[in-house]
This record gives C-alpha cells, sequence and structure tokens, in this order.
C-alpha cells in the first residue's frame, strides 16, 4: 500500500512523518521522499539551490520520480510492504504548475502527460492545509528559502493542491495542519493502520 504526505512548505510533513515512524513502528513502514531517496533526488536539489530553467527543473523531477519508483516503491510494494513518501507526483502538478506557467498554455496536462500510465497512483493522500502567513512564518527559521518558498508561490500551489483534492475526493483526506501535531499523528496513524490491515 502507498501512502502519500502532501503540503505546501511549511506544513509540517517533516514532523509528522517522524511521528507517523513511532506510532506504526510495528507495521514496519518503509518511509520515503521525493525528492532525495535516489542519487537524482540529488541532483533536483542542486537544481532547485541554481534555479535552473523550470523545465529541465520539473524533467529532473519526472526523473526522480521514475528512478523512485523503480527502485524504491516497486519492490517495496511487490513484498507487500507499507509505504509511506513524504512527497510524491502530486508535488509535481501542484508546485511546477506555478513554476511552468510562464513557459507552457496546460502545466498540469503537459505534467500528466509526461508521467503518462508509468507512474503509480497512491492509495491515500494526506493533504495538509495550512494558511500561508503560517507556513511563512514556520520557514522564517530555515537558512535560506529556497524559490518555492514565497508567499505568493505558496498560495498559488496550495490552491492547485485543493483542485487535485477536488477532482478525487476518495484518494485525498484534507487535514487541518494548525492542529496539535499529537493529534494530526494520532488521526493519520489510526486511518493508515485500518487501511492497511483491512489491504491485507
Amino acid at each position: 500500500m502507498l501512502i502519500t504526505i502532501e503540503g505546501i512548505d511549511g506544513c509540517g510533513k517533516s514532523t509528522l512523518t517522524k511521528g507517523l515512524g513511532d506510532a506504526l513502528a510495528d507495521l514496519s513502514p518503509l518511509f520515503t521522499r521525493e525528492p532525495g531517496s535516489t542519487w537524482i533526488g540529488d541532483q533536483v536539489r542542486r537544481g532547485i539551490a541554481e534555479e535552473i530553467d523550470p523545465i529541465a527543473e520539473a524533467l529532473l523531477f519526472v526523473a526522480d520520480h521514475a528512478a523512485h519508483l523503480a527502485e524504491v516503491i516497486r519492490p517495496a510494494l511487490a513484498e507487500s510492504r507499507l509505504v509511506i513518501s513524504d512527497r510524491y507526483s502530486d508535488s509535481r502538478y501542484a508546485y511546477q504548475q506555478v513554476t511552468l506557467a510562464p513557459y507552457l498554455h496546460d502545466p498540469l496536462l503537459w505534467l500528466r502527460s509526461v508521467h503518462g500510465s508509468w507512474t503509480r497512483q497512491p492509495d491515500r493522500t494526506y493533504l495538509l492545509i495550512i494558511p500561508v502567513e503560517d507556513a511563512l512564518e514556520r520557514l522564517d527559521g530555515k537558512d535560506g528559502r529556497e524559490h518555492f518558498e514565497q508567499g505568493v508561490v505558496l498560495e498559488q500551489v496550495q490552491k492547485n493542491y485543493l483542485l487535485l483534492a477536488e477532482e478525487d475526493p476518495q484518494r485525498f483526506v484534507l487535514v487541518d495542519a494548525l492542529q496539535e501535531k499529537e493529534k494530526i499523528c494520532s488521526f493519520i496513524a489510526g486511518d493508515i493502520r485500518q487501511l492497511f490491515q483491512s489491504s491485507q
């Protein structure tokens, strides 16, 4: 079973993922992330830091996704493991729509066509929703913001996420990221546990 955690920067995904590691330890889940779980992910992060051409950047993200699927996710799913990914293809659809908008007529259509039929849709996606001003406040202590981590960008990204969730309400679960982190973790861990056990 493939579970993904999504949301804008500063929404609390990293804290949630760490909490789920403890709450679901008995299920031995595989925790992974995009980008960063393959060597291509390292190049993606370098591209972000250097603010390369947006189309080149998007294609690096897609390449990392392909390698991530081939090297990490599909082998784990073949062993019937629970896989939890911090970001996945929906991050690309939400974020790259913004950066590609000046270059492409329909960025979302292009991104989906690039992924084609080879990607693997998550079984459930938890989308953490937070007011952008609160997210920016959480990011204030971070050394050097990436170009994605700007208020005007995050506003549009979150709108894109919500449109994706509206298209696929069976898969997406919207979570108020301003709740206590323990409450968020407990709810999501319980839902994942029920889903995973019912799939066995």
